[in-house]
């Protein structure tokens, strides 16, 4: 819709800057409310910064790989263009790398205590990085007469502004998983994105009009990783659930310790 302003500030890029600063604001905010090693958040950022780039690379590696399988005649090229859960993968494996080389290493099992609230950091960014879509033009849906259809100024007709509709549904989902982060100390957010996330994004797929290429038969790209992501959360919940109990008994046992009485003449 307005892929520039002045000229010169280009509106996806500026919405995804927006979205990375709010990610890190919200890792900060609710670090402090939860109590979260100072320390270990700031590892955390660090590690995210990281990863973050990493997230860009692998993006664009998916993309030109999914491009490649559509048409493998024309040889495998990297291109720019980027696909969102290609991007959350390869960043996610580098955030986990970085994590066991060397965070758990420094600052201990700590990641239980803040995995609750990567989820939200995630959501807000995605948010904005699907408003500047929008602005871009670009992850449109199909044509439609509907009222809710916007014209863009490449396209003939209107189209589903599915960038919009994501939009929405992700900002909604970030304000339930702050909610229970801050409000209710709820552990268990990454499945909930995942498993929510993985579902709209299905069944979004189906008024996608912009083309990303084939996958397998009439699954789009998206639609298998999104699949994997309702599959996956499933998982994390026990994990989750198992790691949470075995950090609050280490805990326990610590507090008992130093509750005895010193045997020290």
């Amino acid at each position: 819709m307005y892929p520039t302003i002045f000229k010169f500030i280009h509106m996806y890029g500026l919405c995804i800057a927006i979205g990375l600063v709010f990610c890190f604001i919200v890792l900060r905010f609710c670090s402090q409310r939860m109590h979260i090693d100072e320390k270990f958040a700031e590892f955390v950022e660090m590690d995210g910064y990281i990863s973050i780039l990493a997230g860009f690379g692998s993006a664009m590696l998916f993309q030109s790989f999914y491009d490649f399988i559509e048409n493998p005649k024309n040889g495998f090229h990297f291109t720019t263009s980027i696909t969102f859960i290609g991007g959350l993968l390869g960043g996610t494996i580098v955030f986990f790398l970085i994590y066991f080389l060397y965070g758990r290493k420094k600052y201990g099992a700590k990641f239980i205590e803040i995995q609750s609230i990567l989820p939200c950091c995630i959501l807000i960014a995605h948010c904005f990085g699907r408003i500047g879509c929008f602005f871009a033009g670009c992850c449109y849906g199909k044509e439609t007469d509907s009222f809710i259809g916007v014209k863009f100024p490449d396209l003939i007709h209107k189209v589903y502004p599915t960038q919009l509709f994501e939009a929405t549904f992700l900002f909604l989902l970030f304000i339930l998983c702050l909610y229970l982060v801050v409000k209710k100390n709820f552990k268990y957010t990454f499945s909930i994105y995942l498993s929510c996330y993985g579902i709209f994004r299905f069944l979004i797929e189906f008024i996608r009009g912009d083309h990303r290429g084939k996958f397998i038969g009439s699954i789009s790209p998206s639609q298998f990783w999104a699949i994997l992501m309702i599959v996956l959360a499933i998982v994390v919940f026990f994990l989750v659930w198992k790691f949470d109990k075995l950090h609050k008994q280490v805990k326990e046992e610590d507090s008992n310790d130093d509750s005895l009485p010193s045997l020290d003449a």
